[in-house]
């Protein structure tokens, strides 16, 4: 029988099955392997104390500092009426700033003898406020001992100038994982290398294991860069090793060539456009049609910013399909999108769009719009113009995924926003053509390159970075409508303002307002400062009342959000498009593809409760025609929070790919990478997609390099090895499918 390798040792052998219990719950990690990649988040040098000054507010850390003072009281409670009840304060230092502990009861005893003023040690807890100061409520500690100390594990543990402080939680202190840690150190020696040598050589990094014993116990700073150097390759090599293999794998599949008839559809509908393509609209195209006329299928991504014509790019690429007796199928997240592309559809193609119908160009096609709300009898007919290969286009939800929905002769698949879909539901509508179909991927969030190679990359890229001709301005201003409440009634002044002059105006709040308030909440008692803290994020059907009560009497004002039924919504939509409503309150419902010209004012409430690339998603919705769009971001948190700063970066700049690096920076690149990495953890821990972006690209050339030269990697057992840690079974699905 086979023994074990060392590193995929399940924990509970190892620790005990306590420990090993919490770090499966609570950090993900199972084998010896998880747990020496399980890297530390920072580390404290013995000489230097923790900054006391910035401690975030509850969350759990780790700090280092010297107890200044330690007081016992007594005081009488329900438990102990006659004074008996004993509360100890310690208060610990950095030198700069103070922070309180606090302990009860019968934990007073321990840290009542332990920690006397000038001892020093790794304190962890939960930051809280009481009494408008810092503390923390009963932490755990380890005290620091020097040389001479009792115990000789603690100077074993503790040695070293440098402290490693690990992603922690409330059940397992990082000291204790430090120890952990420690005690698997040794099967390091075993870790199988899954860099080709000469590239490890190449580029002077240190091996694996010296690698992970320098992550864990540095002697000097240029040990934790020696790790961190060699870490970040391995995460960013065997990633694009699989990017790689993904696309090597698609181009071996059979596609059929689609190259447009010379005088056919595209050529008719190009004919009636008003106006000339955009450089980067014709440059796109020309790169889509030399995939789509390749005997594989296309993968392209196409990015580009909300008005670039993203559209009209996948429209020209559909008639292309159709000119050679195919079908396209454009596939949108939410039914009100659906309805709205089919509308745009229809209205650039007129005549076009009339297959079979009287009036019909001779090139004519038939555009079909599918969605789960529509009428049966609609819904047959459809389904039957599906089979036939009578319509040509077809544009619907997930609707189209049903195992009723066949094709003719499905040639491309375009995917809007593809965030918002499973890579189950793109696979199911793949898998309905008699070959694996062409697929362009759109999204009108800006992407920067790096995250684009790590998370898309066994995708083509495309970026449709200039705005048509026609497209306005937008002017964005944050409104502080705690610090200067005339500013926010201003704001609404601005909205009756561009009412007046035949315009309209949108009102975006974070939440419906139909939930039933949460009663385990209610029951607690807030401070002023939960209040501003805590207070429930502003609703729309509280708002719009408010409005039209209010600031903004006297104008019709209507609410849409995802709860309403399909058809309210459809209908909501349509009196705002036709300008039969001045002022629409909505959720992010509107976020993607609502196309309203005439709409140049947005207020956006609680604007802090948004993502940064969501807010430029939104503010994307005014500006749309001849006149100058207006954006005002409303919030009441104080001008020196990291939420101001970010609203003030939003209202500076209308560059969506920069935008998009601001918002990578302030977030953890898992939140990015979650969908395309899958599973709760992701497989970056060391490498940041944004800082890194050398060692991204001269990974992707060096894996493409790699799997040109041996696709099943069979000269590189490590490598292997890696690749089946990253792609656990549904990782493995996730590129599968994606």
């Amino acid at each position: 029988m086979d023994l074990v390798p060392a590193l995929e040792e399940p924990l509970k052998k190892v620790l005990g099955p306590a420990t090993a219990k919490v770090m499966a719950e609570h950090l993900g990690l199972h084998t010896v392997g998880d747990l020496l990649h399980h890297y530390p988040r920072r580390y404290e040098e013995r000489g230097q104390l923790t900054d006391l000054a910035d401690l975030p507010m509850d969350e759990h850390v780790t700090v280092v500092a010297q107890v200044a003072d330690a007081r016992l009281h007594s005081f009488a409670s329900a438990k102990a009426p006659r004074g008996k009840g004993q509360r100890l304060e310690v208060t610990i230092t950095d030198g700069n700033g103070r922070l309180q502990l606090v302990f009860f009861g019968n934990g007073v005893h321990k840290p009542h003898k332990e920690l006397l003023p000038g001892t020093r040690a790794l304190f962890a807890g939960k930051v809280s406020v009481f009494n408008r100061r810092l503390q923390l409520a009963h932490p755990a500690y380890e005290l620091l001992r020097g040389a001479e100390g009792e115990a000789a594990e603690a100077v074993d543990t503790w040695a070293g100038a440098l402290i490693p402080l690990y992603p922690a939680t409330a059940k397992l202190e990082s000291w204790k994982i430090g120890k952990a840690i420690q005690t698997v150190l040794p099967s390091a020696q075993e870790a199988l290398d899954p860099l080709p040598g000469s590239l490890r050589e190449g580029r002077g990094l240190v091996s694996l294991p010296e690698a992970l014993l320098k992550i864990h116990r540095p002697h000097t700073k240029a040990d934790i860069e020696d790790a961190r150097a060699r870490l970040k390759w391995d995460e960013a090599f065997v990633l694009q090793i699989a990017l790689a293999r993904r696309r090597h794998a698609d181009a071996q599949l059979p596609a059929v060539p689609r190259r447009p008839a010379p005088d056919g559809l595209l050529t008719a509908f190009d004919a009636r456009l008003p106006f000339t393509l955009t450089e980067g609209q014709l440059k796109v195209s020309e790169e889509i049609f030399d995939d789509l006329a390749t005997d594989h299928p296309m993968h392209r991504l196409l990015q580009g910013e909300v008005g670039s014509g993203k559209t009209l790019v996948a429209l020209r690429a559909m008639l292309a399909v159709v000119d050679t007796g195919g079908q396209a199928v454009m596939l949108a997240p939410t039914e009100v999108l659906a309805q709205q592309h089919h509308r745009s559809v229809v209205e650039m193609m007129g005549e076009l769009a009339e297959g079979g119908m009287l009036g019909g160009a001779d090139q004519a096609t038939k555009v079909v719009l599918l969605t789960g709300s529509m009428g049966a009898a609609a819904r047959r007919q459809a389904l039957l113009d599906l089979v036939t290969g009578e319509a040509g286009i077809v544009i619907g939800t997930h609707a189209l995924i049903e195992d009723k929905v066949q094709f003719h002769d499905l040639g491309l698949v375009v995917v809007d926003e593809q965030h918002r879909f499973g890579v189950e539901q793109r696979d199911a509508l793949r898998g309905k053509g008699k070959q694996p179909p062409h697929l362009l991927v759109m999204t009108a969030t800006p992407i920067p390159r790096t995250v684009a190679m790590t998370v898309f990359g066994d995708l083509e890229t495309s970026v449709l970075d200039q705005l048509p001709a026609g497209r306005s301005p937008i002017a964005s201003h944050v409104v502080p409508a705690a610090d200067k409440p005339h500013f926010l009634a201003r704001a609404w002044e601005r909205v009756r303002e561009e009412v007046e002059n035949g315009h309209q105006g949108y009102v975006v709040c974070p939440r419906i307002g139909d939930e039933e308030d949460d009663p385990k909440k209610a029951g607690k008692k807030k401070t002023p400062e939960d209040e501003a803290e805590k207070r429930p994020p502003l609703a729309v059907l509280d708002v719009a009342d408010q409005l039209a009560r209010g600031p903004l009497q006297g104008l019709k004002v209507e609410v849409l959000h995802g709860r309403m039924p399909p058809d309210d919504k459809d209908a909501v939509m349509r009196r705002f498009a036709a300008g039969e409503t001045h002022v629409l309150v909505a959720t992010t419902v509107i976020e993607v593809g609502v196309n309203v010209p005439n709409a140049t004012a947005m207020v956006i409430m609680d604007a802090d409760r948004f993502g940064v690339s969501q807010l430029h998603q939104l503010r994307g919705r005014v500006g749309r025609g001849s006149a100058a769009g207006l954006c005002l971001l409303v919030t009441e948190m104080p001008e020196a929070s990291p939420a101001r700063q970010r609203l003030n970066a939003v209202a500076a700049t209308l560059d969506g790919f920069e935008l998009s690096r601001i918002d990578l920076e302030q977030r953890r690149e898992g939140d990015v990478l979650g969908q395309a990495q899958s599973g709760a953890r992701t497989s970056l821990r060391m490498l940041a997609v944004i800082e890194d972006e050398e060692i991204i690209t001269e990974a992707r050339e060096e894996a493409a390099a790699v799997v040109a030269a041996d696709p099943e990697l069979l000269g590189l057992p490590g490598l292997r090895t890696a690749l089946d840690a990253l792609l656990d079974e549904e990782r493995e699905q996730y590129l599968e499918k994606g």
